[in-house]
């Protein structure tokens, strides 16, 4: 099973790209998306079915902001839109698919970098670390990809030291993303099977950051610990450039 998470960064912008030919060559099975900035009628939903995708997107109600999809190869059992809390789901945040044996997630944690917004970003988590524990006493199989807008050690960002007071890289950010690991009982897949530095999934469009590689790691895929023994491959498609951010592939036996 080949499974990748991607915020495209309006998923309307990235087809003109030819996201679609792209997704073809990679070929998931299951593809998590953050950051479609669309509302159902405006994404290409007919192209997806075609490429022998299902797809299912949860739209944030402001138009052109946030909003998650699944698209899958595999028929879900059930998809569920949404956490149901009313502020996120506003925002178009979280979007679950269940499958036989295992459930996956699409998320796209809210960024700060309005600063106005640390506090709401950081009750998001909050509630989002306490969604999953609950949700795992029934689905105990969960796979949690998305865009977590936080780099969760120094060797996930290219400059740890200058950066360690914005947004993304705070030490409450990555507290917190230490016990969501712990708590909720998750492997980052991509550390899993890879200790090496300067692999990131996000670029600034500024200063050529990412030709010069001065990146962040936001995008992650989480396994619950239940599936370690299914992992088989997890690693960064860096050579994708339909948004600032890069798809990450996790490749997992079901």
């Amino acid at each position: 099973m080949r499974l990748i998470t991607y915020n495209v960064n309006g998923i309307r912008a990235a087809f003109t790209k030819d996201f679609l030919g792209w997704l073809k060559v990679a070929d998931p099975d299951i593809i998590c998306i953050q950051e479609s900035k669309a509302g159902n009628d405006q994404i290409d939903i007919e192209s997806l079915e075609k490429a022998g995708y299902y797809s299912y997107w949860h739209s944030a109600q402001r138009k052109g902001y946030s909003g998650v999809g699944i698209a899958s190869k595999i028929k879900p059992n059930h998809v569920e839109y949404g956490c149901g809390i009313e502020s996120y789901d506003n925002e178009g945040r979280i979007i679950r698919a269940d499958f036989d044996g295992f459930s996956v997630i699409s998320v796209y944690v809210p960024s700060a970098s309005n600063i106005e917004r640390l506090d709401f970003k950081m009750q998001f988590c909050h509630d989002f670390l306490e969604y999953i524990k609950n949700l795992k006493k029934e689905t105990p199989n969960l796979i949690i990809s998305g865009d977590f807008n936080i780099c969760h050690q120094a060797i996930d960002i290219h400059n740890p030291v200058g950066l360690k007071n914005t947004s993304g890289f705070l030490p409450m950010e990555r507290e917190w993303m230490t016990n969501f690991i712990e708590e909720c009982e998750l492997i980052d897949s991509f550390r899993f099977f890879n200790s090496e530095p300067d692999n990131y999934t996000w670029w600034s469009y500024r200063q050529n950051a990412r030709a010069n590689n001065k990146g962040w790691r936001l995008d992650y895929n989480f396994a619950s610990y239940s599936l370690k023994e299914k992992l088989s491959r997890a690693v960064i498609l860096k050579e994708a450039v339909h948004s600032d951010h890069c798809p990450a592939l996790l490749e997992f036996n079901i």
